[in-house]
């Protein structure tokens, strides 16, 4: 009975303990807070205020207090998401560790990731489903144009919203871009341009050593060169890939701390209320880990942890940390980097608050920063990074730090990584080494596959338009909309006369090109258009005329990567600069040659050009010799068309003549034969090959039907007409016009040009398979001739009389 009692007094004395200890806990706890109105951590190391071992005063203990407070409430949001993905993040349950800074791209950026995507503080805000998108690149010479057309790809794959691109480039990308674009003809999508040499002022006084020049710098005068009306802006590098909708980098913007009192430079201290309280609280406790100085200055002053904000901040700038170790300065001996907060930014990515910047005085904070450092470190390796960098270390509250996989850098000496566990949550690739996809990554084949994804994407099918978002009345557009639907769908010929107004993707001088005008401008271009199947011709043409090319490519997209790859890996077309590679993109279902030839015409870039074709070879010599002739027949100032002889082997493997002599001989062996003389006679006849045969000075001819001699005339020569596609009648067209237009045609004595045996093309084989399509051309035919006489008046009346045979 006695023991019964004792242990019923037990129970009570427990439940008692149970129940009256903690309440008393939170008694003292709360009557702690109502008094100090701070509140009361619970932390294991404090103690009471007597206690030997905690001696610490007011102050250490309100810093500690801070801290401990801040641990717990990201121990919170660490349990949350731990608790929802426990299984890819099992090993990171060191909250704390996840934390530090000191990891860099490491574990901690997963957690950061994983933060972003679920917790309460991490939630997306939404973009406007129609807001547009601002997004600003750098851009300049051939090699850049060509990278940038992928990045735009990739955006406008996964793109829900309406963009607005914003380039600063020299004149090569503007013309490049601004063709590509025009032709491009992409819904919801605008661009402008801004004159990069105009800002060469603005930073050519930075020694710069970096591989982009002067142009790597020019981000950092953004905000004086885009509008002052526009407030926010994405930044990228050329050599960027999105994986994701770019919608998503730009929902970010709105996560940026707002001051919340006067900014620097504009009448203030830029602190935000209480902030200075905080920085002298936390001062002492940053003293107790010194390794973690500069993650804490940037924690304190606004910087955020996978997307939660933990102090009020001036954040104007998004970045992503860089992920080599370039900034600590241990990749070599004597490596002196600029300065830079711990592993510093990587600039490829940014996210600007322009109006923000521009209330800070922007301009004068990098500068003074760049011509302070400028003293020690005498250029910058990096280009505008160091200089971003530089300005950060001293105001490091101007960032938000973004999660790793909105930059994921894949560069020399990179702990990219350990920014990820799994491939396919990534956001943004950085091809950022000079290797580009030569990187060595344990991931580089998904990579390097993603990036050929778009590279090698149709850019026609990005032609579609987003749903319910009105956009800006393209008037080209709209041009063409209205002379699509004055054509009879009915029409037998309906998709012949549907080419004529097809618009071509276009990509201008897609490798580089470089061309001196000689002081006598007597230079000759030479023009053609090809497609994949005659790509084998240029090696050969490049060795024959050393004068300046312009040449029209009708290719895929993918087609274009590897005419990219023959010509990088040709030393014949690599050691040629003044070769103008002009790509006009597949559409439609005819070759559009007459289109390619006017594409090819346009870009001269000399006062006369030689109208041929890709697999005509023209005689060794013949540059400088037409240099000659328009000088002595005057060409500057007659309208002329000097007819180059044209002539044909049989044979794959031809000893080409050296001379008129050695071709006459060639002649009458028959190893040589007159242009299509035994199936298409009226094209080269009035040409009289027999005359020329003892010619030794130019002599005139007169136009005849169906005549389609290769000519030498100005640049300002009519253009083809491009109602005529595929096989048949497209020279003959052309050269009537300039009959009309009063050219004299003279017959160089001393002119020649062999065509090579190739295989049928798929145009001619329609025209000889399909009985509509010879019955189309004949109706274009006739229908050209009534536009001719039309536009000529009595003088054309002899075309519509003319016998025309196919």
């Amino acid at each position: 009975m006695l023991g019964i009692c004792r242990g019923r007094r037990k129970f009570l004395a427990a439940t008692l303990t149970v129940l009256f200890v903690p309440a008393f806990t939170w008694i003292y706890l709360f009557s702690g807070t109502f008094k100090d109105e701070k509140p009361v951590s619970l932390s294991p190391y404090e103690a009471p205020a007597n206690s030997p071992r905690y001696m610490f005063n007011q102050r250490e203990r309100e810093s500690l207090e801070v801290r401990m407070q801040e641990v717990e409430e990201e121990n919170q949001a660490l349990r949350k998401q731990l608790s929802l993905a426990q299984s890819r993040v099992h090993r990171h349950k060191n909250h704390s560790k996840s934390y530090s800074t000191e990891e860099g791209t490491g574990d901690n950026e997963v957690v950061h990731a994983l933060a972003w995507n679920g917790s309460e503080c991490g939630k997306r805000p939404t973009v406007e489903k129609c807001e547009t998108i601002h997004i600003a690149i750098v851009c300049a010479g051939y090699n850049a144009s060509r990278d940038v057309v992928t990045l735009v790809k990739s955006v406008l794959f996964h793109r829900r919203n309406p963009l607005h691109f914003h380039f600063i480039t020299d004149a090569i990308a503007k013309q490049i871009l601004g063709y590509l674009f025009e032709t491009w003809m992409v819904p919801a999508v605008t661009v402008n341009f801004y004159d990069a040499d105009e800002l060469k002022p603005e930073v050519s006084w930075i020694p710069n050593k970096h591989y982009s020049g002067i142009y790597g710098l020019m981000k950092l005068v953004l905000t004086k060169t885009l509008p002052g009306s526009l407030e926010r802006v994405i930044v990228l590098d050329t050599d960027i890939t999105f994986a994701t909708d770019i919608a998503e980098l730009w929902a970010v913007l709105h996560k940026f701390k707002v001051p919340r009192s006067t900014l620097p430079g504009a009448g203030g201290s830029g602190e935000a209320p209480g902030s200075a309280r905080r920085r002298h609280q936390t001062a002492d406790a940053r003293k107790y880990t010194p390794a973690r100085r500069d993650a804490r200055l940037v924690q304190v002053t606004g910087r955020l942890r996978g997307g939660c904000s933990v102090r009020n901040g001036q954040q104007v700038l998004g970045l992503v940390e860089n992920q080599s170790d370039w900034y600590l300065g241990n990749l070599w001996k004597n490596h002196r980097p600029w300065p830079a907060l711990s592993r510093g930014y990587n600039t490829g990515v940014i996210l600007l608050l322009l109006d923000k910047l521009r209330k800070m005085k922007w301009e004068q904070m990098w500068r003074l920063t760049a011509e302070r450092e400028l003293m020690n470190m005498l250029s910058t390796s990096l280009a505008d990074q160091d200089i971003f960098n530089a300005v950060i270390k001293q105001n490091p509250f101007l960032v938000h730090q973004l999660p790793c996989f909105w930059n994921v850098q894949l560069s020399d000496h990179t702990r990219s990584e350990q920014c990820y566990k799994d491939v396919s949550d990534l956001k943004v690739i950085h091809w950022n080494s000079p290797k580009k996809l030569r990187v060595k990554n344990k991931h580089v084949e998904f990579f390097r596959n993603l990036y050929l994804t778009f590279l090698e994407y149709d850019g026609n099918l990005l032609r579609r338009e987003l749903f319910g978002c009105p956009s800006e009345v393209d008037k080209n557009s709209q041009n063409l909309q209205k002379q699509l639907l004055e054509l009879d769908e009915d029409d037998p010929c309906y998709e012949f006369r549907r080419e004529r107004f097809t618009v071509h993707r276009t990509h201008l001088y897609f490798l580089h090109y470089e061309f001196e005008p000689s002081a006598d401008h007597t230079e000759v271009t030479l023009v053609a258009q090809l497609s994949m199947d005659r790509l084998q011709m240029l090696e050969a043409i490049c060795k024959h005329w050393e004068g300046p090319i312009s040449l029209a490519l009708y290719l895929s997209d993918a087609e274009a990567q590897q005419f990219l790859r023959y010509a990088q890996g040709s030393e014949v077309l690599m050691s040629r600069s003044n070769v103008g590679y002009h790509i006009v993109y597949k559409e439609g279902q005819f070759y559009p040659v007459n289109l390619l030839r006017n594409i090819a015409m346009k870009h001269v870039n000399t006062p006369y050009m030689f109208l041929s074709d890709i697999d005509f070879l023209p005689m060794y010599g013949l540059y400088e010799y037409l240099r000659k002739s328009v000088v002595q027949l005057d060409m500057a100032n007659t309208k002329k068309a000097l007819i180059v002889p044209a002539f044909e082997t049989l044979r794959y493997r031809l000893s080409f003549p050296k001379s008129k002599a050695e071709l006459l001989s060639m002649l009458d062996m028959g190893t040589l034969f007159t242009f299509r003389y035994h199936v298409w006679t009226k094209g080269h006849a009035p040409t009289n090959f027999a005359k020329w045969r003892t010619a030794t000075t130019p002599y005139h001819v007169d136009w005849e039907a169906d005549f389609e001699p290769y000519v030498v005339v100005r640049r300002d020569c009519p253009e083809y007409d491009r109602r005529f596609v595929g096989f048949g009648w497209n020279k003959v067209a052309h050269v009537m016009e300039l009959d009309a237009q009063e050219y004299e045609f003279i017959v160089l004595p001393n002119a020649y040009m062999i065509h090579m045996p190739h295989a049928p093309s798929f145009d001619i084989t329609k025209f000889r398979s399909n009985k509509q399509y010879r019955i189309c051309l004949k109706t274009l035919k006739e229908e050209f001739q009534q536009d001719m006489s039309r536009r000529y008046g009595f003088a054309a009346l002899k075309y519509l009389t003319a016998e025309n045979n196919s």
